[in-house]
């Protein structure tokens, strides 16, 4: 077996930096009232001097002016929990572990390839979604954790290495019982490697079987029992903006954030999305709803957020954004759509499914319709529009363009493509109708639905025109 291990230290912090493209010196603060206590700080305010461990009240003597965020609990576990589904993408098999995500990758490497293109795959993922990490590999979960606290980009691929591997890990970074960490060195233990190589039976005694269960872990001997992380069926995420929106321009980079974390947890379940509701949140609990519906399921955010945009651009805000919403509950299984072999469409050109939700965004859910059928066969009252693919496709070429009524045809004589088509039908109603239908092309090259009526001698007359 291989375990990954994802270390993230500042998880707190990157949650809000990731929705702040520009910050000042910012803290995030923990602890009773009176005695705040400086638990994250960003580049800005460590080279403003704050530190981690430092008196709120200190650093204001130290610095006029610098941002205090409450340490929120809560959303850091959100974001734990969101970022192990998207670590799903790459392993059946993934964990929540302290700061951390581990996950077991040899099956997964028969699929992405060796470990270091898998380790740079999942590195880019976490980049781009802006959480700062460490990486390390090893053929135990909790030794893969312990190599990402010591270096980063450490892999150890086999269990005859491990060992030495965990040799100089000092006490302090070896996550074993508290007990034990703060009493080995007291007794001159200062690294892993002393600490596996002292007798088990005297280790049993001074720190019970508690210490020897997490050596055993660490190397194999015993397995790991963590309980496996599976995604929720739904997406749900909340972020409060920073001040008060009145200008939907300022949600642009927000909902960008927001559609793309989508994109990475349905790319962890390998699903996608159909239906999902923007809520725009207000004072005194007022909201306004900004649905986007799919008629397929999606799953790639540019063209999800080019969906919500163009859904948004319609939206009159009634009052100030003071929060954004993401909801979505609706994730059916996401199928690619399938292309030939030998597509000969140009390099660009959108897939008619892509390009029919483009157009839905921005015209409206009415501008675009597809046809169906009707059992009369008369052309005027043979097409109507579907709600859903549940028209039989017709027996013969019909053209996108049906004129309201039939016009003469102008110019010279037309070439004959396909036909003749009889159409005799209507006696029922009194709106009799018997032609004879062609698929010509007229002088000027246009491919047109044409008829000449058998019983008289009106020459052409074009009924409709194909695309």
């Amino acid at each position: 077996m291989l375990w990954a291990c994802i270390y993230l230290p500042h998880l707190a912090l990157d949650g809000i930096l990731r929705r702040r493209p520009t910050a000042g010196p910012l803290v995030l603060v923990d602890g009773p009232v009176n005695a705040r206590t400086i638990v994250s700080a960003n580049d800005a305010a460590r080279g403003a001097g704050l530190h981690v461990g430092q008196r709120l009240s200190a650093a204001q003597a130290l610095l006029a002016q610098f941002d205090a965020l409450p340490y929120d609990r809560a959303s850091v576990g959100r974001w734990h929990r969101f970022l192990a589904a998207v670590a799903y993408r790459y392993s059946a098999e993934v964990s929540l572990l302290p700061q951390a995500i581990v996950l077991e990758v040899s099956k997964s490497m028969s699929l992405f390839g060796p470990w270091p293109r898998l380790e740079s795959m999942v590195r880019a993922d976490f980049t781009d979604l802006g959480f700062r990490h460490r990486m390390a590999a090893a053929p135990t979960a909790h030794a893969a954790h312990i190599l990402t606290t010591v270096s980063d980009g450490q892999a150890v691929l086999s269990r005859d290495t491990l060992r030495h591997a965990l040799q100089r890990v000092p006490i302090a970074k070896s996550r074993l019982p508290a007990n034990a960490i703060a009493a080995l060195p007291s007794m001159g233990i200062r690294t892993l490697g002393q600490v596996m190589a002292l007798p088990r039976d005297g280790l049993r005694r001074r720190f019970g079987a508690e210490l020897l269960a997490a050596l055993d872990r660490l190397t194999g001997d015993l397995p790991p029992g963590l309980a496996l992380y599976r995604p929720p069926d739904r997406f749900d995420l909340r972020i409060e903006l920073l001040h008060e929106v009145e200008n939907q321009s300022a949600l642009i980079f927000p909902v960008r954030r927001m559609i793309d974390d989508l994109a990475a947890y349905l790319a962890g379940r390998d699903g996608g999305v159909q239906r999902f509701v923007l809520r725009l949140e207000h004072r005194e609990g007022r909201f306004t709803d900004v649905p986007v519906g799919l008629l397929t399921p999606e799953r790639d955010g540019a063209l999800l957020f080019e969906f919500t945009r163009g859904r948004l651009d319609h939206v009159t805000l009634p009052e100030p954004v003071l929060a954004l919403r993401l909801i979505a509950r609706d994730l059916p299984a996401f199928v690619p759509a399938g292309r030939d072999l030998f597509d000969e469409r140009p390099a660009h050109a959108l897939p008619i499914e892509q390009l029919r939700e483009r157009l839905r965004a921005r015209l409206g859910d009415g501008a675009v319709y597809r046809l169906g059928s009707t059992p009369d066969p008369r052309p005027e009252r043979a097409q109507r529009a579907a709600t859903q693919d549940d028209g039989p496709i017709e027996p013969h070429p019909r053209p996108t363009w049906l004129l309201r009524r039939p016009i003469p045809l102008r110019g010279g004589n037309p070439i004959i493509l396909a036909g003749p088509e009889r159409v005799e039908t209507g006696w029922w109603d009194g709106g009799e109708v018997c032609r004879d239908y062609y698929v010509i092309e007229t002088s000027l090259g246009q491919e047109a639905w044409a008829f000449c009526a058998p019983d008289e001698q009106t020459g052409w007359m074009i009924h409709g025109w194909f695309a």
